[in-house]
């Protein structure tokens, strides 16, 4: 049987364009709890002396050129080390040595912990506790993480900020409030809180008598008793944030004369009137953001008209307000002096202009960089600036979020700039919700990966990409992560990627994949994932260490981080598809760690990733050993055999394609039927009569592959496997039909196969395809598969019957070969020129039948390698009573042979062992063959030639 390269009969190249995938990320607020890893334990014991591995293989003590005397440096220098560190190096780093341990539980390295990309039960929080005595601020990720916190024993934090609360309840919030009195600051979002209600509000207020800040998302209400109570306890209380939320008692607010800045965007069922008289109201009202509510415009005007000292009234993405003041041309006239933000307006020009009311003249575009470096100056604008910069970062990300239609203008003409303007920013969460929105805005369809061009090629032109790559250098992994996410998604644009390509982004994600914070490791592997997807950035990748990186966090997270799995797989998928990168991911130990994958990890885009790449890793049969390195990795076929049977359609098709590669190689061939691979491949191809044009493609590949053994050959159409293909080969899909036609054509060359494909009404569906595809190969495959079935063999098999009566199978068999017969002939005429032929025919020179061979030839099958039991078949078809398999036997023989067809050399030497050349002679001079037999028998018998004179050489 055929043998067949790559993706069995088709060009190698094809795998990789075919196999590229780009993934984006949208959603920011979804808990992930069970990704995260644990907070390593305190300080280990250490040694007394510090012994650090030097270049060499020396360890310090000692000075000179062959490294650095680590424990002479002074103290204060090893302090500023550590504090580059996130905590869990600081811990390691402190572990070489009792001197950095001492260094290392400074109490200046202990004012701020950030614990999000860790999971923080109580044992590690009371672990932790020992070094938080002097604990100022706290940033945690997950409910669970919140109800560890009082185990830090922190009584002197002044702000707690944490995310993804969803399950955060009353009770833990309100404990998390009794043992930190001394706070100043709480924000919990922006995750909605949907189980907290008024009465953690309350409690809060009641403890933390020193707040001055106040940010809680997504409350379903917030009752007049505890703002009354905020208004009693908090005297400080400067701004108050209810973000999201379901119902606010608009008029009790009014009581919290100490208010200068109140957010209340996002929030549903507001009464405007009321807000709009009891808000007006508030004597030290500063600032105000109603963005994302339906806010009236008579609301707005009443709020700055009224107001005595409201000066900032944000109003973003307000439908029912900008619809009304489009209305309402004096609107403007009444809030000069005010500083109106909202999406019809010039945010640069209006903070600019606002300036201005304080005696500085600034540009506007830098406006906000300009800001920061007058921050000393005047500490009313300082606030006023700070607090605009957090409720414009969060606005415009769940404006980002949302993605509302009709926003385009917006973020080309300044949403893109003032994202750009907010990563600057000198506070740490607008950074990342600033490189949160980049990431997102961008994505129009995160499912299909679609990425806006224009707003991608906006951040570029706004000079993003320089910026989000120095974010990305920083030494905070929060601000790392939200720039590396960036930086992927915008890479799904390719001028983006190759900027970020230029600008040296590919070496900076290959060091974050290394990180061993797992969220900043994870989006960085997505950004090298997208990369990858353009050829031009493969070799880049591998030649700044990305391969091993990548294949290291595969054997680094091994299981409940499906999100860092699937990149890094994706990533190596795509990077398989080259052929020197596949041979440095078998170096680096990827077949091993993807075929653990797909043993092992139940979660399906991890699945789908990892079978994804070991088919690209198998793709390459002719250049290197990978096919046979992937059979050969224990568990391997088996687990792409169970794949075949999972419910997500993308993985059944990628284990399908990589059985189809694996197929190539002898030993996987048998070794995949051992292990029940023909069975799950007849069942797939049964199964998949609506599925996706890929699955369909890749379920009759994998048979053609197994079909290439003439004992798994018969195995399928024992089990049923001839129906599905004659099914698959009425595909109006070229790729689907051609594949179904190379099945047919091998399981045709047994008899009792062909058989079944007779009985199984086969005949017309070859027929249809000789005469209609749009493939040459898959007209070519249909034309070999319908003379193996007519050439003679068959005949005994047909006289014996298998279920059906003698006299029927006999007629029914007569009809379907002069059916055959007939469109075998058309399709060889096809290829035809009565003219060249007639030229060649009468003529002996050498480029007459060159003419005629390249007008006949079929570039892809050149790909196709025959056996020599095939090969002798078609010998033996040149004897045949039939003028038309004469003919097709020698069209199919000069296919074989065309000098340059990846295997022409193999087939000319079958030929000659065969003592084909009599035989071709015989046919070139018959009198009675056609012409169309005659010419292609010469071009055969020249192309023998042509082998023999280079074997020679």
């Amino acid at each position: 049987m055929q043998e067949l390269i790559g993706r069995v009969g088709i060009p190698p190249s094809r795998v990789g364009l075919l196999a590229m995938s780009r993934r984006v990320r949208r959603r920011t607020s979804q808990s992930r709890d069970k990704e995260k890893v644990a907070v390593s334990p305190p300080y280990a014991e250490a040694p007394d002396h510090c012994e650090i591995p030097r270049p060499g293989g020396c360890c310090c003590g000692g000075g000179g050129a062959a490294g650095v005397d680590w424990t002479a440096l002074p103290d204060d220098t090893v302090v500023q080390i550590f504090s580059r560190l996130n905590y869990r190096d600081r811990a390691s780093l402190a572990s070489t040595c009792g001197s950095w341990r001492r260094l290392g539980s400074s109490p200046s390295l202990w004012t701020s912990l950030d614990l999000r990309a860790h999971r923080c039960d109580p044992d590690i929080a009371a672990g932790l506790a020992g070094r938080c005595a002097h604990l100022r601020r706290l940033r945690f990720h997950g409910s669970s993480s919140a109800s560890a916190l009082i185990y830090l024993q922190a009584r002197g934090l002044r702000e707690i900020a944490g995310d993804c609360c969803r399950e955060i309840t009353d009770a833990t919030l309100s404990v998390l409030a009794a043992r930190h009195e001394a706070l100043e600051s709480l924000q919990i979002g922006p995750d909605p809180c949907m189980r907290i209600t008024s009465d953690a509000v309350r409690h809060i207020a009641m403890c933390c008598t020193r707040l001055r800040r106040l940010r809680l998302s997504g409350i379903r209400e917030v009752h007049g008793e505890a703002i009354n109570a905020l208004a009693k306890h908090c005297p400080q209380l400067a701004e108050l944030a209810f973000l999201d939320c379901g119902l606010i008692d608009e008029g009790a607010l009014e009581k919290v004369v100490s208010l200068r800045f109140l957010s209340v965007a996002g929030s549903r069922n507001l009464k405007w009137s009321t807000a709009s008289l009891s808000w007006s109201n508030l004597p030290s009202l500063v600032a105000m953001d109603v963005s994302r509510t339906d806010v009236s415009a008579s609301a707005v005007l009443k709020l700055l008209s009224t107001s005595k000292t409201l000066k900032v009234l944000c109003a973003l993405n307000c439908a029912v307000f900008e619809e009304e003041w489009s209305y309402n041309s004096t609107a403007c006239r009444k809030t000069k002096g005010k500083l109106l933000l909202a999406q019809f307006s010039n945010v640069f020009s209006g903070v600019a202009s606002f300036f201005k009311g304080y005696g500085y003249v600034v540009r506007e575009q830098s406006i906000f960089a300009e800001w920061r470096s007058l921050l000393n100056e005047d500490k009313n604008l300082s606030d006023i600036m700070s607090w605009l910069e957090w409720i414009l970062s969060h606005s415009l990300l769940r404006v980002a979020e949302s993605n509302p239609n009709g926003m385009d203008g917006f973020w080309l003409r300044q949403g893109a700039a003032l994202l750009l303007s907010l990563v600057k920013s000198l506070q740490e969460d607008v950074q990342e919700r600033a490189a949160t929105g980049l990431a997102i805005f961008v994505v129009t369809d995160d499912e299909n990966a679609t990425v806006e061009p224009a707003r991608a090629e906006a951040v570029m032109q706004n000079g993003g990409i320089p910026l989000l790559l120095e974010l990305a250098r920083s030494s905070q992994e929060g601000v790392q992560s939200e720039a590396a996410k960036a930086i992927a998604n915008l890479s799904v644009n390719s001028k983006v990627a190759k900027a970020v390509a230029d600008e040296g982004g590919i070496r900076i994600l290959a060091n974050l994949a290394r990180s061993s914070n797992r969220v900043v490791a994870e989006e960085a592997a997505g950004g090298l994932w997208n990369l990858s997807v353009g050829e031009e950035h493969k070799a880049a990748i591998a030649d700044a260490g990305g391969v091993k990186a990548l294949v290291n966090l595969i054997f680094k997270w091994t299981s409940g981080v499906d999100g860092v799995l699937e990149r890094a797989a994706g990533a190596l998928a795509n990077l398989a598809a080259d052929d020197k990168c596949s041979v440095e991911i078998a170096m680096a130990g990827g077949v091993r760690a993807l075929v653990t994958l797909a043993r092992t990890c139940k979660v399906e885009g991890v699945q789908e990733q990892a079978a994804r790449a070991l088919a690209n890793l198998a793709a390459h049969g002719d250049s290197n050993s990978n096919n046979a390195a992937v059979g050969q990795e224990e568990g391997a076929l088996e687990a792409l055999v169970q794949l075949t049977f999972s419910q997500n359609e993308g993985v059944r098709q990628e284990a399908a394609g990589a059985l189809w590669n694996l197929s190539f190689d002898d030993r996987n061939r048998e070794a995949i039927a051992l292990a029940g691979g023909v069975e799950a491949l007849v069942a797939l191809a049964h199964a998949c009569a609506n599925a996706s044009q890929g699955l369909q493609e890749r379920a009759a590949g994998a048979l053609w592959g197994l079909s290439v053994s003439e004992a798994n050959s018969i195995a399928i159409g024992r089990e049923g496997g001839v129906a599905p293909l004659i099914a698959l080969a009425r595909s109006d899909a070229e790729d689907v039909h051609e594949t179904a036609a190379g099945a047919l054509w091998n399981l045709a060359f047994n008899s009792g196969n062909a058989l079944r494909i007779i009985e199984e009404g086969g005949v017309p569906a070859l027929v249809h395809l000789c005469s209609s595809s749009g493939s040459k190969m898959a007209r070519f495959m249909a034309a070999l598969a319908l003379a193996y079935m007519f050439d003679g063999r068959m005949d005994e098999v047909a006289l014996v019957g298998s279920s059906l009566e003698g006299c029927w199978k006999s007629v029914n068999f007569d009809g379907a070969r002069r059916m055959a017969l007939k469109h075998i002939e058309a399709f060889v005429l096809t290829f035809s020129d009565p003219q060249v032929f007639s030229m060649a025919a009468s003529s002996s020179a050498p480029a007459a039948l060159a003419q005629v061979a390249d007008a006949a030839r079929i570039q892809e099958a050149g790909h196709l390698r025959c056996s020599a039991a095939e090969i002798a078949r078609y010998i033996a078809m040149l004897r045949n009573p039939s003028s038309v398999l004469r003919a097709c036997a020698a069209f199919a023989l000069l296919q074989f042979t065309i000098p340059g067809g990846r295997h022409a050399a193999h087939h000319a030497s079958l030929l000659q062992k065969a003592g084909a050349a009599r035989v071709l002679r015989a046919a070139a001079a018959a009198t009675t063959a056609p012409i169309e037999a005659k010419i292609c028998a010469r071009i055969v018998l020249r192309n023998l030639e042509h082998h023999q004179l280079e074997a020679s050489t």
